[in-house]
């Protein structure tokens, strides 16, 4: 099954104490790269978090982003520090005596000075919050998922047609082929002519010997053989559950070179065209391959 790399999915899971939602984004990438952002206080769970991801993503570059809110009625309390605000009451009455200032203190200025009024640090049990952030995290990567499939089968659909083209192809290759011996004894016995004018005999002989030893250099069923088996690996990769881009990309290396060896051997202009348009088609798929996980 061909799942493409690209994909978005959020999810929300709330709870009498607590609601978590989590937004996952997807690219392309060759290898499995993890960013993930979680609220202050959770970092302890960041390994777990990496390592449940892990086990539902092989490859593509993911970026998580996980909010967590309270709704305990502490979550969003706030805390004095007494010595800080004693110290800075202080220093405004010793202002007051040495510019003789007769007016009171406002509370307006304790808002200004950093750290006297401050949210409260409240100690979060992480493990009691796990099974809710997975929950989460576990409806947003099957959405994920989902949509990794639907782009997976746009992609198979594509891969799918040029193959087909790429086979059709590989068999007029095949048949064109199968006529290189009679081929270059008639291009011999023309260029002998060309040349001589037709005043020098022709020893048939001869002909057919150098004819047959342009051919076996030619020869380029073995890279056709090699090409069908590689083909036919591509489509049962296609269809196989596990993960296959890696896979893939190989097979697409070695299908260039079974045709780059063919264009360097052959010398008919006709096989010559269609290898190019081959690998104009590999090409083609070799990009497509680079969004699949």
């Amino acid at each position: 099954m061909i799942k493409s790399m690209t994909a978005y999915a959020t999810a929300q899971y709330s709870t009498h104490q607590l609601a978590v939602s989590a937004e996952i984004r997807s690219y392309n990438s060759r290898y499995f790269d993890l960013v993930l952002r979680i609220p202050s206080g959770y970092q302890s769970l960041e390994e777990k978090i990496k390592e449940y991801i892990s086990g539902h993503v092989i490859r593509g570059r993911v970026e998580i982003k996980i909010q967590i809110e309270m709704d305990a009625a502490d979550a969003n309390g706030f805390e004095i520090d007494h010595a800080k605000a004693q110290s800075f009451y202080a220093a405004l009455n010793q202002l007051k005596d040495a510019f003789g200032i007769k007016s009171e203190i406002s509370m307006d200025l304790f808002l200004s000075p950093g750290g006297i009024i401050k949210p409260a640090e409240i100690t979060m049990d992480t493990e009691a919050v796990w099974p809710s952030i997975r929950d989460c995290l576990q409806h947003a990567l099957e959405e994920l998922d989902a949509m990794r499939k639907r782009e997976g089968d746009f992609i198979a659909q594509d891969l799918l047609k040029r193959l087909a083209h790429i086979n059709l192809q590989l068999e007029q290759i095949r048949a064109e082929s199968t006529g290189l011996l009679d081929m270059y004894q008639q291009r011999l016995k023309e260029r002998i002519s060309a040349l001589t004018g037709d005043i020098v005999e022709i020893d048939p002989g001869r002909i057919a010997q150098e004819a047959a030893i342009l051919a076996d250099r030619s020869d380029i069923s073995e890279e056709i053989v090699r090409a069908e088996s590689h083909l036919k690996q591509f489509l049962h990769m296609m269809k196989s559950d596990e993960p296959a881009g890696r896979k893939l990309n190989f097979l697409l290396q070695e299908l260039h070179r079974e045709f780059n060896t063919m264009g360097s051997k052959i010398g008919n202009a006709e096989i010559s065209h269609r290898i190019i348009d081959v690998k104009s088609e590999l090409e083609k798929i070799r990009e497509q391959t680079h969004n699949i996980e």
